[in-house]
């Protein structure tokens, strides 16, 4: 997936949305549902992913990703956000300002959950390489909970190798769930907990609810 991908025809108001959840909390089927139903809205929807969403990032992706890479906490953040630099400066930006809706597979929420929760570097950093080169957060959210026995469990029911991330340990998932949810309660009008313990259908239509929430308190097309 080197670069984004469009959907739809008919240009709505610029959004970014992002879509949050730690391992096996089926994250895959829900984009496609919210895709589906932006489309539906008559939105025009660029797909992306992070890391990566570029060739550059896409680089950095494997690099971050590969499990024969003993990355240091600090070099993992640093990677995570000159991914993120270049997708919101070659991508996300421009398609914004061309009145399309950004919809990401995770965001800058993931870091403060994966390299500040899961390895313990200060939130104070992170939040300072988001001001710094970032500079905006998703206009909306939708965090996939779910228990991390369980996630861990269907993602290895998924069968394949596990990547450098995903060979963690639990107590590692564990604490990137909490902040996720501290996050979350701290910003309850961008981020949206989801239940994802549920079959994936019903996980996807929870979501396209509070999608279509949102978009109904924005005003957006219908």
């Amino acid at each position: 997936m080197a670069d984004p991908v469009h959907h739809g025809a008919v240009p709505g108001p610029g959004l970014l949305l992002s879509l949050e959840g730690g391992e096996g909390a089926g994250k895959s089927t829900v984009l496609g549902a919210l895709r589906a139903r932006l489309e539906a809205r008559g939105h025009l929807v660029l797909s992306t992913r992070e890391p990566g969403g570029t060739p550059a990032g896409e680089a950095i992706r494997e690099l971050l990703l590969d499990p024969a890479q003993a990355l240091r906490p600090q070099a993992e953040l640093l990677l995570m956000f000159a991914a993120r630099a270049q997708l919101v400066e070659a991508v996300v930006e421009p398609a914004l300002a061309r009145g399309e809706v950004v919809l990401s597979d995770r965001f800058t929420d993931a870091s403060f959950a994966y390299q500040g929760g899961g390895r313990g570097l200060p939130m104070a950093v992170i939040a300072e390489l988001e001001r710094v080169f970032v500079r905006r957060s998703p206009d909306f959210t939708l965090l996939l909970d779910l228990d991390v026995e369980l996630g861990l469990a269907r993602a290895r029911a998924r069968g394949g190798p596990a990547d450098r991330i995903e060979s963690e340990q639990r107590a590692f998932f564990e604490r990137v769930r909490a902040a996720y949810r501290a996050r979350a309660q701290a910003e309850p009008e961008r981020i949206v907990v989801i239940d994802a313990r549920p079959s994936a259908e019903a996980v996807a239509a929870a979501a396209c609810a509070a999608l279509e929430a949102f978009l109904d308190r924005r005003g957006a097309p219908a």
